[in-house]
């Protein structure tokens, strides 16, 4: 069943250490890689969602510092539409004890090559071309993005 709308999400790139940050979590039944992402809500700002979609999936504190891409993908499973805003962060600092969302394994620090070798494992085809993009230096200003009130 599709809709007409596609749901608003938001994700996260940052990078330590030459690693790039990633949750893995537990959709219908199968472990998979993702950035830290999650769906805009009712009153938030694309950016405030972003940070607080890093803190409740991966227990980060992050700064973001600009927008990587934005993304339509349609899952050919579900047929359920995705408007993805892409960020670049910088991590501040890891929150000691986080609770996790539901479904969320764990957190992760992947090399680049290690993120690429488990593709087969990538919840989308966007956590590459997130991760690639960020990469290759792909960094839009934030002022791109206006939230008027």
């Amino acid at each position: 069943m599709s809709r007409d709308a596609p749901d608003v999400t938001v994700a996260v790139v940052a990078a330590r250490d030459g690693r790039l940050l990633c949750v893995e979590e537990r959709i219908n039944g199968r472990r998979v890689l993702n950035q830290p992402a999650g769906h805009l809500e009712p009153g938030e700002t694309l950016v405030e969602a972003a940070v607080r979609e890093t803190r409740e999936e991966a227990g980060w504190n992050v700064h973001i510092t600009a927008l990587i891409g934005i993304h339509q993908w349609a899952n050919p499973i579900s047929n359920v539409r995705y408007l993805r805003f892409a960020f670049a962060a910088d991590p501040l600092d890891e929150i000691p004890g986080a609770q996790l969302d539901a479904g969320i394994l764990r957190a992760l620090w992947l090399t680049p090559t290690e993120l690429q070798s488990e593709a087969a494992r990538h919840r989308s085809p966007l956590v590459w071309r997130d991760a690639e993009a960020f990469l290759g230096g792909c960094r839009y200003p934030l002022a791109l993005l206006d939230a008027l009130p």
